[in-house]
């Protein structure tokens, strides 16, 4: 199988990686020359095989987006396949289904979970789409999914807009493992009874409740940084957090621990100086390579 793959950043240079090493061809373009394997979106295209052609979309979520998917409709034909991939907002895939769906071009979107870590372990996915477009873009997905049974790392969540809204509410959920990883961290730097805090953590990671794999990166940012000095506790989000509060409040569905979690990274960009806020910024920046403030 041959695709496009737009967006070479940090995942999408990963996932060209992956694709290829599991005998997926791919073309890849990129606004930075040197990682792009062709100049612009026209010749992507023309490089595909004739046929119906799959386009993966990996650049963050908004107007780039937007650009991309209007550029595409301008060098796709009908029967071709785009699959958004990035973090879009559910809503917005449906507006992108309809100005593609008025050429004749197919549209499914694509959450996406494993971060930097993705190229070796796998990612998480789950789609929205119908089912015959989810038929033929399945070898793609095998591809990039974790080694094991399908269902373990793949879902089709249902129609177009289902694999935003999942990975909307999969990085909610986040979110408030995180912060709750981060108290812990806070309370037992605390106490002074508590003489080593990277091997309370470390000890956590086989045959308790609270085992994950947050905590393992947990561990491994304890490791380089035992008080994460080299941080402060300033933390970004980058929008699924505050769209599942939006929903919750759409759905009169209570949220008190994913709320209090988006509302702590905002008091953490007033100037707070927690250690709460500094493992959460630690942690994002183990999965995700988010940027950190130094300190």
């Amino acid at each position: 199988m041959h695709i496009g793959l737009v967006g070479l950043g940090r995942m999408g240079n990963n996932m060209r990686a992956r694709l290829r090493n599991a005998g997926i061809e791919v073309t890849g373009y990129d606004a930075n020359p040197a990682v792009s394997d062709v100049a612009d979106l026209g010749a992507l295209a023309a490089a595909l095989p004739e046929g119906k052609k799959l386009v993966w979309v990996m650049v963050p979520h908004g107007k780039i987006t937007d650009d991309v998917i209007t550029d595409l409709a301008g060098v796709l034909s009908e029967g071709d396949l785009v699959i958004d991939g990035g973090n879009s907002k559910w809503l917005d895939d449906t507006i992108h289904a309809e100005q593609l769906g008025a050429k004749g071009i197919r549209y499914m979107d694509a959450g996406v979970s494993g971060g930097v870590w993705g190229k070796d372990n796998g990612y998480g996915l789950m789609v929205g789409g119908a089912p015959e477009d989810v038929e033929f873009a399945m070898p793609v997905f095998d591809a990039l999914r974790p080694e094991g049974p399908r269902e373990e790392g793949f879902s089709h969540a249902g129609p177009v807009g289902a694999g935003h809204y999942a990975k909307m509410v999969h990085n909610g959920i986040e979110y408030a493992i995180m912060q709750a990883y981060g108290e812990g961290y806070e309370l037992l730097e605390a106490k002074d009874i508590i003489k080593d805090v990277p091997a309370v953590f470390a000890g956590w990671q086989r045959g308790t409740v609270v085992r994950s794999w947050l905590l393992d990166l947990m561990v491994l940012a304890l490791n380089e940084d035992p008080k994460l000095d080299a941080i402060e506790g300033y933390v970004e989000d980058s929008g699924e957090g505050r769209w599942t509060v939006e929903e919750a409040i759409e759905h009169a569905v209570p949220m008190p621990t994913i709320s209090a979690s988006i509302f702590a990274r905002f008091v953490s960009r007033q100037g707070s100086a927690s250690p709460t806020m500094k493992a959460v910024a630690a942690l994002r920046n183990q999965f995700g390579g988010h940027a950190v403030k130094k300190a």
